[in-house]
């Protein structure tokens, strides 16, 4: 999208004419993140974790290639080979920290950008498009951050490959079939490790076309802003460089000195021990845990406990799938009129004092032993998790009365729009 006071690419000399005439890729940069692009001026950083999230992906891309040129995609070989990684090649055991620390950041990022689009509203129309491909996105992150944590081939890769995989055996008739067809065997072992490390390196590509999806998608209704309120005249934006650029850089200087300090300072902080002893399927760890970013959909999966009418280990299972399906529903399942949460009094109760607190619940439970209380509290968080964007949202989008909106983005900055009144005077209905 693009508004009629956008500023338009002019070459400034002879070869940038030529490149724009023959290959227009500055033209490209310059209407998508440049001066060319128009954003609502009222941004705050909450609108910074796109950004960081592209620089995410091309970091991990970046250092799993090179860490692919010494990997050995073998059960006999492949722990052995990390090691190597770690002792003997040149700045292998930065590589490899950055890399395994990096997808942890990654997630914390992304979780902290789909957050900002639940309560901000960004899921809602014109941008229902942008918001679905961000999901598919956060699906193909986990796909490949579960591969990644196999690839080790420690205990902990190892009995997570075996329970991951073992869900699923749970579905009816066919479940164990395509169990022994996802592994290659009956077990982990060089068939499903070799398939792990192959489409471990092939998703992250395959993430960086939907997310070339999802920045289209973005631009053609334009970016949402803390308001939910669309752009009405000019004075409601600024161009995106070299006011957004700054500000993304300086939000990334804060997340490289974040980032730095856990590689540098406590690279094994967010992992765990089990993973540096070799796989051993004839040794059970007391605790099988997944990573951090998966923990949430982890405490769903176990906080199933009895049958009821389907066995519970099939419950579990689709109840963990579903806690990710519903965010595809959300656009049609909130029908309130406005997108902010700043201006809807009831929804931000039950987003701040009901959903965040569950799924902090649901993170430390599925850390834990699977044990009480903690599979108490994962079975009460759960139903509240569901209870909230099944019931409660629509409910609440029915029944709340918003607070009064800003006649425009420049009014809810500067008090004032004059310019925005006096178009909206102008402009014939449609």
């Amino acid at each position: 999208m693009s508004f009629p006071w956008a500023r338009q690419y002019e070459p400034s000399n002879a070869f940038m004419r030529y490149m724009d005439d023959k290959l227009p890729l500055p033209r490209l940069v310059y209407n998508a993140i440049g001066a060319g692009y128009p954003v609502p001026r009222n941004l705050n950083y909450f609108w910074n974790f796109g950004v960081l999230a592209g620089f995410c992906l091309v970091l991990q891309i970046v250092t799993g290639i090179i860490l692919a040129m010494h990997y050995a995609a073998n059960a006999g070989l492949a722990f052995a080979s990390v090691e190597h990684i770690m002792r003997d090649v040149n700045w292998g055991w930065m590589l490899r920290y950055a890399h395994a620390n990096g997808a942890s950041f990654f997630f914390m990022v992304i979780y902290l950008h789909m957050f900002r689009g639940f309560f901000y509203g960004s899921y809602k129309a014109p941008r229902e498009m942008v918001w679905l491909l961000g999901v598919v996105i956060f699906l193909l992150m986990m796909a490949t951050g579960f591969m990644g944590y196999v690839l080790p081939w420690g205990q902990m890769s190892f009995w997570g490959a075996k329970v991951i995989t073992g869900l699923f055996g749970a579905i009816p008739l066919v479940g164990e079939p395509i169990q022994v067809w996802l592994l290659g065997g009956y077990a982990p072992d060089n068939a499903a490790l070799n398939r792990f490390f192959s489409l471990h390196y092939l998703l992250p590509f395959v993430i960086v076309g939907v997310v070339i999806l999802h920045i289209w998608a973005l631009h053609i209704p334009g970016s949402s802003n803390p308001t939910g309120v669309e752009v009405k005249s000019e004075s409601d934006t600024i161009p995106f460089h070299p006011y957004f650029t700054a500000k993304d850089g300086f939000g990334l200087g804060v997340f490289l000195i974040l980032y730095c300090a856990l590689v540098f300072f406590g690279p094994n902080m967010l992992g765990h021990p089990d993973n540096y002893i070799p796989a051993n399927p004839m040794s059970t760890p007391a605790h099988i845990v997944p990573e951090w970013y998966f923990w949430p959909f982890y405490a769903i999966l176990r906080a199933f406990t009895a049958d009821f009418i389907l066995p519970a280990k099939l419950l579990g299972v689709l109840a963990m799938f579903s806690a990710i399906l519903v965010w595809f529903f959300l656009p049609w399942l909130d029908k309130s009129p406005v997108r902010s949460g700043h201006y809807r009094p009831l929804f931000r109760k039950f987003f701040w004092f009901g959903l965040i607190p569950a799924m902090a619940v649901l993170f430390y439970c599925g850390g834990a032993p699977p044990e009480e209380p903690y599979v108490m509290l994962s079975q009460l968080a759960t139903a509240y998790y569901f209870l909230h964007f099944l019931v409660i949202l629509p409910v609440v989008s029915m029944i709340e009365r918003p607070k009064p909106l800003p006649f425009s983005i420049t009014e809810a900055v500067l008090g004032s729009d004059d310019k925005a009144v006096l178009g909206a005077s102008t402009t014939p209905a449609t």
